[in-house]
């Protein structure tokens, strides 16, 4: 007589405790990942901003003409435009970016000269969403540093 093959698989008990301990993992790994993505999101917001300021350098040089970067705190964007005459020339957004910048200690608007100077020195602290700090710090000669 032929027997039939046991059929071999799992329990629903099985299944249930697999399912378990996943859910578990994944609740234990969420503030992980959300510190994780706020980090990243401040770090590149970071970087988005000096690019800016190294582009106002760079552009001021180029052009042979003086460009004004203005810190709008109240519409969260950095301007990029020229300072004696009409034309806006960049604007970086960071409404959604999950930053906060402090103002920053040279006032709201720097200049950028045609030799690449810059006409103050000054800080710009930025906060992720956890209150990590980075600062944004740009010397007379023009130099941007991240710190």
């Amino acid at each position: 007589m032929d027997q039939l093959p046991r059929e071999s698989g799992h329990s629903l008990t099985e299944l249930l405790t697999v399912i378990a301990i996943v859910g578990i993992m994944a609740v234990m790994a969420g503030p992980s990942y959300q510190a994780m993505t706020a980090r990243s999101q401040a770090r590149t917001a970071a970087a988005d901003i000096a690019s800016t300021l190294r582009m106002a350098r760079q552009l001021a040089m180029a052009r042979r003409e003086r460009l004004l970067v203005r810190f709008d705190l109240s519409e969260q964007t950095v301007t990029l435009r020229r300072a004696d005459a009409e034309g806006l020339l960049h604007v970086y957004r960071y409404a959604d970016k999950g930053i906060v910048l402090e103002e920053p200690t040279a006032g709201a608007d720097l200049f950028f000269h045609p030799s690449g100077r810059s006409a103050s020195a000054t800080t710009i602290v930025i906060h992720d969403r956890q209150g990590r700090r980075t600062t944004l710090t740009v010397s007379l000669t023009g130099r941007v540093v991240t710190a």
